[in-house]
Protein backbone atom coordinates (compact mmCIF):
# COMPACT_ATOMS: atom_id res chain seq x y z
CA UNK A 1 0.00 0.00 0.00
CA UNK A 2 1.51 3.51 -0.96
CA UNK A 3 2.75 5.59 1.31
CA UNK A 4 2.63 9.51 1.64
CA UNK A 5 5.11 11.80 0.03
CA UNK A 6 7.03 14.24 1.34
CA UNK A 7 5.39 16.85 -1.14
CA UNK A 8 2.06 15.50 -0.31
CA UNK A 9 2.93 16.14 3.30
CA UNK A 10 3.95 19.48 2.22
CA UNK A 11 0.71 20.69 0.86
CA UNK A 12 -1.42 19.41 3.98
CA UNK A 13 -2.71 22.78 5.91
CA UNK A 14 -1.48 21.65 9.42
CA UNK A 15 -3.82 22.89 12.14
CA UNK A 16 -2.39 24.02 15.69
CA UNK A 17 -3.57 21.79 18.58
CA UNK A 18 -6.88 22.83 19.95
CA UNK A 19 -6.46 24.49 23.43
CA UNK A 20 -9.04 22.33 25.45
CA UNK A 21 -10.39 25.75 27.13
CA UNK A 22 -13.55 25.17 29.74
CA UNK A 23 -14.54 21.69 29.68
CA UNK A 24 -17.63 19.84 30.38
CA UNK A 25 -20.42 22.41 30.44
CA UNK A 26 -23.40 20.74 32.25
CA UNK A 27 -25.81 19.51 30.53
CA UNK A 28 -28.90 22.25 29.80
CA UNK A 29 -32.49 21.07 31.09
CA UNK A 30 -33.43 22.34 27.37
CA UNK A 31 -31.82 20.17 25.20
CA UNK A 32 -32.60 21.89 21.77
CA UNK A 33 -30.29 23.77 20.21
CA UNK A 34 -30.81 26.42 18.63
CA UNK A 35 -29.71 26.33 14.78
CA UNK A 36 -28.17 29.27 12.71
CA UNK A 37 -30.28 28.23 9.59
CA UNK A 38 -33.49 27.15 8.89
CA UNK A 39 -32.46 23.99 7.38
CA UNK A 40 -30.70 21.26 8.68
CA UNK A 41 -30.59 18.56 6.02
CA UNK A 42 -30.45 15.86 8.51
CA UNK A 43 -33.35 17.21 10.70
CA UNK A 44 -35.71 16.74 7.36
CA UNK A 45 -34.06 13.06 6.05
CA UNK A 46 -35.15 10.39 7.57
CA UNK A 47 -32.89 8.13 9.00
CA UNK A 48 -33.74 5.66 6.78
CA UNK A 49 -32.89 7.69 3.63
CA UNK A 50 -29.86 9.25 4.97
CA UNK A 51 -26.35 8.45 2.99
CA UNK A 52 -25.37 5.22 4.56
CA UNK A 53 -21.69 4.76 6.10
CA UNK A 54 -19.10 4.30 4.41
CA UNK A 55 -17.34 0.82 4.88
CA UNK A 56 -15.18 1.56 1.43
CA UNK A 57 -12.23 4.05 0.84
CA UNK A 58 -11.41 6.96 -1.55
CA UNK A 59 -8.88 8.27 -4.52
CA UNK A 60 -5.55 10.50 -4.11
CA UNK A 61 -6.94 12.06 -7.73
CA UNK A 62 -7.96 15.57 -7.71
CA UNK A 63 -10.85 17.37 -8.14
CA UNK A 64 -12.72 16.69 -11.27
CA UNK A 65 -13.22 19.37 -14.10
CA UNK A 66 -15.79 21.78 -13.39
CA UNK A 67 -19.25 20.89 -15.39
CA UNK A 68 -20.94 24.67 -16.13
CA UNK A 69 -24.01 24.56 -14.29
CA UNK A 70 -25.91 26.14 -17.82
CA UNK A 71 -25.30 21.62 -19.37
CA UNK A 72 -27.84 20.29 -16.56
CA UNK A 73 -30.49 23.06 -17.25
CA UNK A 74 -32.57 21.23 -20.05
CA UNK A 75 -32.09 17.60 -18.82
CA UNK A 76 -34.50 18.25 -15.62
CA UNK A 77 -36.98 20.74 -17.53
CA UNK A 78 -39.69 17.98 -17.98
CA UNK A 79 -42.00 21.78 -18.99
CA UNK A 80 -44.03 21.14 -15.81
CA UNK A 81 -42.40 24.55 -14.52
CA UNK A 82 -42.13 26.42 -17.71
CA UNK A 83 -43.65 29.59 -16.40
CA UNK A 84 -40.53 31.87 -14.25
CA UNK A 85 -43.51 32.91 -11.83
CA UNK A 86 -44.95 30.87 -9.13
CA UNK A 87 -48.97 31.52 -8.15
CA UNK A 88 -50.52 30.05 -4.68
CA UNK A 89 -53.59 29.44 -5.15
CA UNK A 90 -54.72 30.71 -1.54
CA UNK A 91 -52.66 33.95 -2.58
CA UNK A 92 -54.63 37.09 -1.19
CA UNK A 93 -53.82 40.57 -3.49
CA UNK A 94 -51.51 42.74 -0.84
CA UNK A 95 -51.08 46.15 -0.50
CA UNK A 96 -47.90 48.40 -0.70
CA UNK A 97 -45.75 45.79 -2.18
CA UNK A 98 -47.85 45.91 -5.42
CA UNK A 99 -47.61 49.08 -5.74
CA UNK A 100 -43.59 49.36 -5.60
CA UNK A 101 -43.74 48.94 -9.34
CA UNK A 102 -41.04 45.82 -9.54
CA UNK A 103 -40.02 44.35 -12.59
CA UNK A 104 -42.18 41.96 -13.92
CA UNK A 105 -39.38 39.40 -14.01
CA UNK A 106 -36.37 39.55 -11.83
CA UNK A 107 -33.82 38.43 -14.32
CA UNK A 108 -34.25 42.26 -15.93
CA UNK A 109 -32.60 43.70 -13.37
CA UNK A 110 -30.47 40.62 -11.15
CA UNK A 111 -27.73 38.66 -12.84
CA UNK A 112 -28.60 35.29 -12.43
CA UNK A 113 -25.35 34.05 -10.88
CA UNK A 114 -25.12 36.78 -8.52
CA UNK A 115 -27.06 35.01 -5.73
CA UNK A 116 -24.61 31.75 -6.26
CA UNK A 117 -22.48 32.32 -3.37
CA UNK A 118 -24.62 34.31 -0.87
CA UNK A 119 -26.18 33.01 1.87
CA UNK A 120 -29.97 33.22 1.81
CA UNK A 121 -30.33 33.91 5.67
CA UNK A 122 -28.09 36.88 5.17
CA UNK A 123 -28.20 38.07 1.75
CA UNK A 124 -25.95 40.85 0.52
CA UNK A 125 -27.72 43.89 -0.34
CA UNK A 126 -27.21 44.95 -3.67
CA UNK A 127 -26.25 48.47 -5.12
CA UNK A 128 -29.04 50.44 -4.77
CA UNK A 129 -31.22 52.10 -2.35
CA UNK A 130 -30.78 51.20 0.98
CA UNK A 131 -32.82 51.07 4.05
CA UNK A 132 -32.24 53.56 6.41
CA UNK A 133 -31.51 51.23 9.63
CA UNK A 134 -29.71 53.85 11.62
CA UNK A 135 -32.86 54.41 14.26
CA UNK A 136 -32.41 50.52 15.14
CA UNK A 137 -28.22 50.27 15.91
CA UNK A 138 -27.69 50.65 19.30
CA UNK A 139 -27.95 53.85 21.19
CA UNK A 140 -29.69 55.57 24.09
CA UNK A 141 -33.05 54.92 22.89
CA UNK A 142 -32.37 51.79 21.04
CA UNK A 143 -33.22 49.96 24.47
CA UNK A 144 -36.53 51.93 24.80
CA UNK A 145 -37.86 50.46 21.01
CA UNK A 146 -40.48 47.56 21.94
CA UNK A 147 -40.04 44.62 19.61
CA UNK A 148 -43.58 45.51 17.97
CA UNK A 149 -42.47 48.98 17.27
CA UNK A 150 -38.58 48.01 15.77
CA UNK A 151 -41.14 46.10 13.47
CA UNK A 152 -43.38 49.02 12.55
CA UNK A 153 -40.48 50.89 11.36
CA UNK A 154 -38.89 48.23 9.60
CA UNK A 155 -41.89 47.68 7.98
CA UNK A 156 -42.38 51.80 6.68
CA UNK A 157 -38.85 51.70 5.27
CA UNK A 158 -39.79 48.44 3.40
CA UNK A 159 -42.68 50.02 2.44
CA UNK A 160 -41.00 52.99 0.42
CA UNK A 161 -38.43 50.72 -1.37
CA UNK A 162 -38.78 49.23 -4.74
CA UNK A 163 -35.89 46.74 -4.27
CA UNK A 164 -36.58 43.55 -4.21
CA UNK A 165 -33.92 42.13 -2.51
CA UNK A 166 -34.62 44.81 0.63
CA UNK A 167 -37.99 43.49 0.93
CA UNK A 168 -36.89 40.31 1.06
CA UNK A 169 -34.70 40.78 3.84
CA UNK A 170 -37.89 42.40 5.28
CA UNK A 171 -39.95 39.25 4.57
CA UNK A 172 -36.99 37.20 6.15
CA UNK A 173 -36.97 39.62 9.32
CA UNK A 174 -40.41 39.08 10.24
CA UNK A 175 -40.18 35.21 9.95
CA UNK A 176 -37.39 35.38 12.15
CA UNK A 177 -39.36 37.81 14.70
CA UNK A 178 -42.26 35.30 14.34
CA UNK A 179 -39.83 32.90 15.84
CA UNK A 180 -38.42 34.73 18.63
CA UNK A 181 -42.46 36.08 19.90
CA UNK A 182 -42.79 34.36 23.14
CA UNK A 183 -45.83 31.88 23.62
CA UNK A 184 -47.18 31.70 27.26
CA UNK A 185 -47.63 28.20 28.45
CA UNK A 186 -51.19 27.37 28.12
CA UNK A 187 -52.51 27.20 31.71
CA UNK A 188 -56.29 27.75 33.04
CA UNK A 189 -55.67 31.15 33.90
CA UNK A 190 -53.92 32.59 30.43
CA UNK A 191 -56.00 30.76 27.40
CA UNK A 192 -57.00 33.84 26.24
CA UNK A 193 -53.28 35.35 26.15
CA UNK A 194 -51.74 32.55 24.52
CA UNK A 195 -54.28 32.71 22.29
CA UNK A 196 -53.67 36.91 21.21
CA UNK A 197 -49.78 36.02 21.37
CA UNK A 198 -50.12 32.96 18.92
CA UNK A 199 -52.13 34.68 16.35
CA UNK A 200 -50.01 37.61 16.53
CA UNK A 201 -47.23 35.23 15.30
CA UNK A 202 -49.54 33.83 12.61
CA UNK A 203 -50.02 37.27 11.80
CA UNK A 204 -46.74 37.69 11.12
CA UNK A 205 -46.06 34.74 8.92
CA UNK A 206 -49.08 35.47 6.71
CA UNK A 207 -47.46 38.60 6.25
CA UNK A 208 -43.84 37.74 5.04
CA UNK A 209 -44.92 34.41 3.25
CA UNK A 210 -47.44 36.71 1.11
CA UNK A 211 -44.55 39.23 0.68
CA UNK A 212 -42.21 36.44 -0.63
CA UNK A 213 -45.14 35.00 -2.49
CA UNK A 214 -45.19 38.37 -4.65
CA UNK A 215 -41.27 38.37 -4.87
CA UNK A 216 -41.13 34.87 -5.96
CA UNK A 217 -43.71 35.00 -8.99
CA UNK A 218 -41.58 38.21 -9.97
CA UNK A 219 -38.40 35.46 -10.22
CA UNK A 220 -36.45 36.33 -7.03
CA UNK A 221 -34.84 33.06 -6.52
CA UNK A 222 -33.66 33.84 -2.74
CA UNK A 223 -37.41 34.32 -2.19
CA UNK A 224 -38.31 31.11 -4.04
CA UNK A 225 -35.61 29.30 -2.16
CA UNK A 226 -37.14 31.01 1.12
CA UNK A 227 -40.25 30.54 0.98
CA UNK A 228 -40.01 26.79 -0.44
CA UNK A 229 -37.89 26.39 2.63
CA UNK A 230 -40.49 27.65 5.13
CA UNK A 231 -43.38 25.11 3.35
CA UNK A 232 -40.42 22.41 3.58
CA UNK A 233 -40.32 23.23 7.34
CA UNK A 234 -43.92 23.77 8.16
CA UNK A 235 -43.84 27.20 7.96
CA UNK A 236 -46.91 29.25 6.54
CA UNK A 237 -48.65 25.79 6.00
CA UNK A 238 -52.03 24.34 7.34
CA UNK A 239 -51.60 22.86 10.73
CA UNK A 240 -47.40 23.77 10.12
CA UNK A 241 -46.91 20.69 8.82
CA UNK A 242 -44.25 20.14 5.80
CA UNK A 243 -45.68 20.47 2.54
CA UNK A 244 -42.98 19.84 -0.11
CA UNK A 245 -45.76 19.43 -3.03
CA UNK A 246 -45.72 23.29 -2.71
CA UNK A 247 -42.37 23.64 -2.07
CA UNK A 248 -40.52 21.06 -4.51
CA UNK A 249 -41.86 23.52 -7.77
CA UNK A 250 -40.25 26.54 -5.64
CA UNK A 251 -36.86 24.82 -5.72
CA UNK A 252 -36.89 24.12 -9.31
CA UNK A 253 -37.62 27.54 -10.18
CA UNK A 254 -35.27 28.97 -8.00
CA UNK A 255 -32.40 26.39 -9.26
CA UNK A 256 -33.34 27.23 -12.72
CA UNK A 257 -32.42 30.87 -11.44
CA UNK A 258 -28.57 29.62 -10.94
CA UNK A 259 -29.57 29.06 -6.70
CA UNK A 260 -26.82 26.40 -5.50
CA UNK A 261 -28.96 25.24 -2.34
CA UNK A 262 -31.96 25.22 -3.93
CA UNK A 263 -30.65 22.62 -6.80
CA UNK A 264 -29.45 20.71 -4.38
CA UNK A 265 -32.60 20.79 -2.14
CA UNK A 266 -34.96 19.90 -5.25
CA UNK A 267 -32.02 17.19 -5.68
CA UNK A 268 -33.03 15.65 -2.51
CA UNK A 269 -36.81 15.73 -3.35
CA UNK A 270 -36.39 13.83 -6.15
CA UNK A 271 -33.96 11.20 -4.53
CA UNK A 272 -36.66 11.04 -1.52
CA UNK A 273 -40.08 11.21 -3.51
CA UNK A 274 -40.62 14.78 -1.15
CA UNK A 275 -43.39 16.42 -3.55
CA UNK A 276 -42.65 14.74 -6.38
CA UNK A 277 -41.85 11.36 -8.24
CA UNK A 278 -38.78 9.47 -7.03
CA UNK A 279 -36.14 9.69 -9.77
CA UNK A 280 -32.55 9.34 -9.04
CA UNK A 281 -31.59 10.44 -12.46
CA UNK A 282 -33.61 13.93 -12.12
CA UNK A 283 -31.72 14.27 -8.38
CA UNK A 284 -28.44 13.52 -10.27
CA UNK A 285 -28.72 16.47 -12.60
CA UNK A 286 -29.66 18.50 -9.82
CA UNK A 287 -26.47 17.44 -7.29
CA UNK A 288 -24.50 17.74 -10.37
CA UNK A 289 -25.91 21.38 -11.08
CA UNK A 290 -25.40 21.80 -7.37
CA UNK A 291 -22.01 20.84 -7.55
CA UNK A 292 -20.90 23.08 -10.19
CA UNK A 293 -21.87 25.97 -7.81
CA UNK A 294 -19.25 24.70 -5.72
CA UNK A 295 -22.36 23.46 -3.17
CA UNK A 296 -20.65 21.22 -0.24
CA UNK A 297 -23.86 19.48 0.44
CA UNK A 298 -24.23 18.31 -3.63
CA UNK A 299 -20.44 17.44 -3.44
CA UNK A 300 -20.62 15.71 -0.71
CA UNK A 301 -23.66 13.71 -2.17
CA UNK A 302 -22.24 12.84 -5.76
CA UNK A 303 -18.72 11.39 -3.41
CA UNK A 304 -21.18 9.03 -1.22
CA UNK A 305 -22.68 7.93 -4.93
CA UNK A 306 -19.74 7.38 -6.55
CA UNK A 307 -18.48 5.26 -3.89
CA UNK A 308 -21.58 2.91 -3.14
CA UNK A 309 -22.86 3.02 -6.46
CA UNK A 310 -26.30 5.06 -6.12
CA UNK A 311 -28.40 7.72 -8.08
CA UNK A 312 -27.75 4.91 -11.24
CA UNK A 313 -24.04 5.27 -11.20
CA UNK A 314 -21.19 2.82 -10.92
CA UNK A 315 -19.20 2.39 -8.28
CA UNK A 316 -15.67 4.49 -8.74
CA UNK A 317 -14.07 5.11 -5.42
CA UNK A 318 -11.11 7.06 -7.31
CA UNK A 319 -14.40 9.76 -8.20
CA UNK A 320 -15.67 9.11 -5.68
CA UNK A 321 -13.07 10.90 -3.15
CA UNK A 322 -12.76 13.58 -5.50
CA UNK A 323 -16.09 14.84 -4.88
CA UNK A 324 -15.26 14.09 -1.21
CA UNK A 325 -12.33 16.19 -1.74
CA UNK A 326 -13.40 19.13 -3.27
CA UNK A 327 -16.63 19.24 -0.92
CA UNK A 328 -14.13 19.21 2.29
CA UNK A 329 -12.07 22.12 0.53
CA UNK A 330 -15.45 24.19 0.51
CA UNK A 331 -17.09 22.23 3.81
CA UNK A 332 -19.20 24.72 6.05
CA UNK A 333 -20.58 23.91 10.00
CA UNK A 334 -23.75 22.90 7.87
CA UNK A 335 -21.95 20.46 5.35
CA UNK A 336 -18.72 19.34 7.53
CA UNK A 337 -19.90 15.82 6.46
CA UNK A 338 -16.74 15.28 3.34
CA UNK A 339 -14.28 15.78 6.27
CA UNK A 340 -15.18 13.48 8.62
CA UNK A 341 -15.60 10.64 5.80
CA UNK A 342 -12.16 11.44 4.36
CA UNK A 343 -10.96 11.02 7.76
CA UNK A 344 -12.55 7.57 7.93
CA UNK A 345 -11.04 6.31 5.01
CA UNK A 346 -7.80 7.40 5.50
CA UNK A 347 -7.94 5.50 8.31
CA UNK A 348 -8.30 2.65 6.10
CA UNK A 349 -6.73 3.10 2.81
CA UNK A 350 -7.70 1.77 -0.38
CA UNK A 351 -4.73 -0.23 -2.60
CA UNK A 352 -3.91 2.06 -5.32
CA UNK A 353 -6.11 4.65 -4.55
CA UNK A 354 -5.58 6.00 -0.70
CA UNK A 355 -2.89 5.55 1.48
CA UNK A 356 -3.40 4.98 5.23
CA UNK A 357 -2.37 8.46 7.04
CA UNK A 358 -3.55 8.74 10.88
CA UNK A 359 -1.85 12.17 10.78
CA UNK A 360 -4.27 13.72 8.26
CA UNK A 361 -6.99 11.80 9.14
CA UNK A 362 -7.00 13.47 12.75
CA UNK A 363 -6.61 16.71 11.02
CA UNK A 364 -9.95 15.89 8.59
CA UNK A 365 -10.91 15.21 11.91
CA UNK A 366 -10.18 18.64 13.88
CA UNK A 367 -11.08 20.63 10.78
CA UNK A 368 -14.69 18.98 10.92
CA UNK A 369 -14.51 19.23 15.06
CA UNK A 370 -13.93 23.12 14.49
CA UNK A 371 -17.36 23.31 12.76
CA UNK A 372 -19.11 21.57 14.95
CA UNK A 373 -19.81 18.05 13.52
CA UNK A 374 -20.33 15.73 16.41
CA UNK A 375 -19.34 12.77 15.35
CA UNK A 376 -15.74 13.82 14.67
CA UNK A 377 -15.58 15.33 17.67
CA UNK A 378 -16.50 12.37 19.56
CA UNK A 379 -14.58 10.86 17.29
CA UNK A 380 -10.94 12.76 18.62
CA UNK A 381 -12.18 12.45 22.12
CA UNK A 382 -11.49 8.15 21.35
CA UNK A 383 -8.59 9.04 20.21
CA UNK A 384 -6.98 11.58 22.96
CA UNK A 385 -8.81 9.47 25.66
CA UNK A 386 -7.45 5.81 24.24
CA UNK A 387 -4.19 7.09 22.56
CA UNK A 388 -5.58 5.79 19.39
CA UNK A 389 -4.39 6.59 15.46
CA UNK A 390 -0.99 7.72 17.10
CA UNK A 391 -2.63 10.52 18.98
CA UNK A 392 -0.89 10.80 22.70
CA UNK A 393 -3.68 9.95 25.85
CA UNK A 394 -4.38 13.51 26.35
CA UNK A 395 -7.07 14.00 29.04
CA UNK A 396 -8.04 17.97 28.76
CA UNK A 397 -7.85 17.03 24.77
CA UNK A 398 -10.46 14.23 25.03
CA UNK A 399 -12.60 15.92 27.71
CA UNK A 400 -12.59 18.87 25.31
CA UNK A 401 -13.53 17.46 22.15
CA UNK A 402 -16.02 14.95 24.10
CA UNK A 403 -17.70 18.15 25.50
CA UNK A 404 -18.12 19.64 21.99
CA UNK A 405 -19.96 16.52 20.73
CA UNK A 406 -21.84 16.23 24.14
CA UNK A 407 -23.13 19.81 24.05
CA UNK A 408 -24.80 18.77 20.41
CA UNK A 409 -26.64 15.63 22.45
CA UNK A 410 -24.50 13.04 21.17
CA UNK A 411 -25.23 10.40 23.56
CA UNK A 412 -21.65 8.20 23.29
CA UNK A 413 -19.91 11.63 23.70
CA UNK A 414 -22.34 12.41 26.90
CA UNK A 415 -21.40 9.08 28.39
CA UNK A 416 -18.05 9.51 27.80
CA UNK A 417 -18.19 12.61 30.19
CA UNK A 418 -20.05 10.39 32.60
CA UNK A 419 -16.82 8.17 33.09
CA UNK A 420 -14.53 11.19 32.87
CA UNK A 421 -16.33 12.87 35.95
CA UNK A 422 -16.62 9.57 37.50
CA UNK A 423 -12.93 8.98 37.54
CA UNK A 424 -11.71 12.56 37.26
CA UNK A 425 -8.42 13.86 35.95
CA UNK A 426 -5.66 15.68 38.23
CA UNK A 427 -5.66 19.48 37.25
CA UNK A 428 -8.02 18.99 34.17
CA UNK A 429 -11.28 17.80 35.75
CA UNK A 430 -12.66 17.84 39.54
CA UNK A 431 -14.27 14.25 40.04
CA UNK A 432 -17.45 14.51 40.42
CA UNK A 433 -20.49 11.94 41.01
CA UNK A 434 -23.19 14.64 40.82
CA UNK A 435 -21.72 15.34 36.91
CA UNK A 436 -21.37 11.73 36.15
CA UNK A 437 -24.99 11.18 37.26
CA UNK A 438 -26.27 14.27 34.84
CA UNK A 439 -24.41 13.26 31.94
CA UNK A 440 -25.65 9.72 32.26
CA UNK A 441 -29.50 11.12 31.98
CA UNK A 442 -28.64 13.14 29.04
CA UNK A 443 -27.20 9.96 27.57
CA UNK A 444 -30.07 7.88 28.59
CA UNK A 445 -32.27 10.33 27.44
CA UNK A 446 -30.80 10.23 23.87
CA UNK A 447 -31.75 6.78 23.96
CA UNK A 448 -28.35 5.00 24.98
CA UNK A 449 -28.82 1.84 26.75
CA UNK A 450 -26.02 1.07 29.04
CA UNK A 451 -26.66 5.08 29.80
CA UNK A 452 -30.22 3.85 30.94
CA UNK A 453 -28.39 0.74 32.98
CA UNK A 454 -26.10 3.17 34.61
CA UNK A 455 -28.97 5.85 35.42
CA UNK A 456 -30.96 2.95 37.63
CA UNK A 457 -27.66 1.85 39.24
CA UNK A 458 -27.03 5.46 40.49
CA UNK A 459 -30.41 6.04 41.17
CA UNK A 460 -31.00 2.05 43.33
CA UNK A 461 -27.02 3.10 45.03
CA UNK A 462 -27.74 6.58 45.51
CA UNK A 463 -24.50 7.86 43.77
CA UNK A 464 -24.26 11.74 42.45
CA UNK A 465 -28.13 11.55 43.29
CA UNK A 466 -30.84 10.79 46.39
CA UNK A 467 -31.73 6.82 45.94
CA UNK A 468 -35.12 6.23 44.21
CA UNK A 469 -35.84 2.81 43.76
CA UNK A 470 -39.06 3.53 41.82
CA UNK A 471 -37.16 5.60 39.23
CA UNK A 472 -34.09 3.32 39.31
CA UNK A 473 -36.36 0.11 38.34
CA UNK A 474 -37.66 2.19 35.69
CA UNK A 475 -34.69 3.27 34.43
CA UNK A 476 -33.53 -0.54 33.67
CA UNK A 477 -36.87 -1.51 32.25
CA UNK A 478 -36.17 0.84 29.21
CA UNK A 479 -32.63 -0.36 28.83
CA UNK A 480 -33.86 -4.11 29.02
CA UNK A 481 -36.43 -3.25 26.08
CA UNK A 482 -33.45 -2.36 24.37
CA UNK A 483 -31.67 -5.05 25.22
CA UNK A 484 -28.88 -4.61 27.61
CA UNK A 485 -27.98 -7.77 29.07
CA UNK A 486 -27.15 -6.12 32.70
CA UNK A 487 -30.75 -4.65 32.85
CA UNK A 488 -32.46 -7.73 31.57
CA UNK A 489 -30.14 -9.78 34.60
CA UNK A 490 -31.57 -6.81 37.73
CA UNK A 491 -35.24 -7.39 36.63
CA UNK A 492 -34.86 -10.92 37.48
CA UNK A 493 -33.29 -10.39 40.76
CA UNK A 494 -35.23 -7.23 41.77
CA UNK A 495 -34.48 -8.06 45.61
CA UNK A 496 -30.66 -8.54 45.32
CA UNK A 497 -29.19 -5.22 46.82
CA UNK A 498 -26.41 -3.78 44.60
CA UNK A 499 -23.89 -2.18 46.65
CA UNK A 500 -22.23 1.09 45.79
CA UNK A 501 -18.45 1.34 45.36
CA UNK A 502 -16.25 2.60 48.34
CA UNK A 503 -15.41 6.29 47.90
CA UNK A 504 -15.25 9.02 45.08
CA UNK A 505 -14.85 7.35 41.27
CA UNK A 506 -14.98 3.80 42.74
CA UNK A 507 -17.63 2.83 39.98
CA UNK A 508 -14.50 3.06 37.38
CA UNK A 509 -11.62 0.99 38.71
CA UNK A 510 -8.21 1.43 36.75
CA UNK A 511 -6.56 -1.51 35.36
CA UNK A 512 -2.68 -1.71 35.14
CA UNK A 513 -2.24 -0.53 31.75
CA UNK A 514 -4.46 2.81 32.48
CA UNK A 515 -2.71 4.90 34.80
CA UNK A 516 -4.03 7.87 36.13
CA UNK A 517 -1.14 10.23 34.14
CA UNK A 518 -2.64 8.34 31.16
CA UNK A 519 -5.76 9.36 31.87
CA UNK A 520 -7.11 5.43 30.61
CA UNK A 521 -10.21 3.96 32.49
CA UNK A 522 -10.52 0.40 33.04
CA UNK A 523 -13.35 -1.33 30.43
CA UNK A 524 -13.97 -3.75 32.72
CA UNK A 525 -15.80 -1.32 35.56
CA UNK A 526 -19.53 -2.03 36.90
CA UNK A 527 -21.37 0.28 34.77
CA UNK A 528 -19.51 0.97 31.11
Amino acid sequence: MPHPTAEHREKRRHRSKPHPGNFAVRPRSDTSLDRTTMYNPHAQRPPSAGPPSLSGRASMGGPPPMVHSEQYEQEYDDGRYEQQQYSDPDDEQDDFYQRNNAPSTYADGYPVGSVATQSVRNPSPPPGPILDHSHLRPGNQASLLSHQRTLELYRANAKKTQDPELQFEFAVFMIDASKSLPIPVSEPGNLLEVERATEKREELIREATSLLKRLADRGHPASQYFLADCFANGIGTVKNKQDFDRAYPLFVLAAKHGHPDAAYRAGTCCENGWGCRREAAKALQFFRKAAAALHPGAMYRLGIAELNGELGLSKSPKEGVKWLKRSAEHATAEFPHALHELALLHERGIDNVLFVDYEYSTELLAQAAELGYAPSAYRLGECYEYGKMGCPQDPALSIHYYNIAAQQNHRDACFALTAWYLVGSPGVLPQSDTEAFLWAQKAADAGLAKAMYACGYFLEVGIGTQPNPRESMSYFKRAAELGDKRAIQRLKTPNTPLTSPVGPGGMLQRGPDDSPAKGGKDKDCIIM
